[in-house]
């Protein structure tokens, strides 16, 4: 199967990773399955780190590969699905990640019950 990690899940995998739950950690495991992070939450981390919320290592892309997560870049296309998703949820990032989710066919690993409302197929974290 194919898992894309909400921002926050990917922040508990490198700083708590006791946060996750067992669930997320069989699917990490499994080899089998494609888990990838979004451009976005590059851009979310750097929006955090900037403000003072976050501390994350520099070298994220190793940390990713060395965890065997693997990349997804935004297209015009996602942006535009992300545009024209109903105003469930107004965290434009995450409005991102729904949309990448439901163009890839995709389950959102998240703890936000919010982004349900979207019928995105969820492995709750």
């Amino acid at each position: 199967m194919n898992y894309l990690l909400d921002t926050h899940v990917l922040v508990d995998l490198l700083i708590a990773p006791q946060r996750v739950g067992q669930a997320v950690r069989r699917v990490l495991r499994d080899s089998l399955n494609d888990v990838v992070v979004s451009a976005v939450s590059g851009w979310e981390i750097a929006i955090k780190t900037s403000v003072g919320k976050l501390n994350l290592p520099e070298d994220l892309d190793t940390e990713l590969l060395r965890a065997g997560i693997s990349l997804v870049d935004i297209t015009l296309a996602d942006g535009l699905r992300a545009g024209a998703l109903p105003r469930h949820h107004s965290d434009p990032f995450d409005r991102m990640l729904v949309a990448q989710a439901q163009r890839r066919g995709m389950t959102l690993v998240t703890r936000d019950a919010l982004l349900a409302a979207y019928g995105v197929p969820i492995l709750a974290a």
